[in-house]
C-alpha cells in the first residue's frame, strides 16, 4: 500500500521515514499514461519485500513543491531515499525486472539485519556482538553505553562512546555517566552553586553543561542557563 505524500507532509513521511526504513518515492500525474503501467509494478514489488522498503506517491499537479525541488522534466520519476539523502533514481516506465533490481538495492544485507537484530535484543552480549559486526554503529554504540550507565559503569560507557563520533544522541550519554543518574534532582541549586566557577574550573564547567544536557532543550530553565553561562563565560 502506497503512502500518497503532500509538499506538507514529505518531510515526515519521506525523509524523517527514510532515516529508518528505505522510501521509495514514485513521481507521478494522472494525465501521465507510463505512470499507471508503472505504478502497480512499484506496489507490487516494493510490496514483497514485507515492509523493508515503503513506497510513497506524490502527484506533481498537486504539489509542486516537491515537482520543484526534484526539478521534475519527465514523468514518471522514481527516486529512493535511505537515512533522509536520496540514494538512486530512474526515470520512465521501467519493467518488473529493472524495477525489482532497483529494488533489491535498498533492502538490507544480511549483516546490517543481524546488527538489527542484536540491537533490538538489548543486552549487553548482544550489543557487543552488534559491535563486532559494526564497530561504528551509532545505536548500538548509544544503547550499549547507556546500558552501562545504568550497570553503574561509566568509564566503560564514556570508552565505548569514544567510538563514534559526538552527536546529540552521545551528549546525552555522557552526560549521564559524568554527572550520574539523578532522577529526582531538579538541578537548581547544583547550576547555581557551579556559576561561580565555570569560568576558571574546567570540571565545574562540564558539570554544568553536563546538567543542561540531562534537562534537555525542552525543560524551560535550560535555554535561561545557557545564557548565564554564556554571561559568565564572555
Amino acid at each position: 500500500m502506497a503512502i500518497d505524500v503532500t509538499d506538507a507532509t514529505f518531510q515526515t513521511e519521506v525523509i524523517e521515514r527514510s532515516v529508518t526504513t528505505a522510501v521509495v518515492l514514485d513521481l507521478w500525474a494522472p494525465w501521465c499514461g507510463p505512470c499507471k503501467t508503472l505504478g502497480p509494478i512499484l506496489e507490487q514489488v516494493v510490496g514483497e519485500t514485507e515492509g523493508q522498503v515503503v513506497l510513497a506517491k506524490a502527484d506533481i499537479d498537486e504539489n509542486p513543491a516537491i515537482a520543484q525541488a526534484f526539478r521534475v522534466q519527465s514523468i514518471p520519476m522514481v527516486v529512493a531515499f535511505k537515512d533522509g539523502q536520496p540514494v538512486d533514481a530512474f526515470m520512465g516506465a521501467q519493467g518488473e525486472h529493472e524495477v525489482r533490481e532497483f529494488v533489491q538495492r535498498l533492502l538490507p544485507t544480511a549483516e546490517q539485519s543481524a546488527v538489527a537484530d542484536l540491537i533490538a535484543a538489548g543486552d549487553e552480549v548482544s550489543l557487543r556482538e552488534a559491535l563486532e559486526l559494526e564497530p561504528g554503529n551509532e545505536d548500538a554504540v548509544v544503547a550499549l553505553a547507556d546500558l552501562l550507565v545504568e550497570a553503574g559503569r561509566p568509564d566503560e560507557a564514556l570508552q565505548i562512546l569514544e567510538r563514534v563520533p559526538e552527536s546529540d544522541r552521545t551528549r546525552v550519554v555522557a552526560a549521564k555517566a559524568r554527572v550520574g543518574i539523578t532522577p529526582d534532582d531538579d538541578h537548581d541549586a547544583t547550576l547555581t552553586a557551579l556559576l561561580d566557577q565555570v569560568k576558571t574550573d574546567d570540571d565545574a564547567r562540564q558539570q554544568f553543561i553536563d546538567i543542561l544536557e540531562l534537562m534537555g532543550p525542552h525543560d524551560p530553565r535550560t535555554a535561561s542557563y545557557r545564557k548565564l553561562l554564556t554571561a559568565r563565560l564572555f
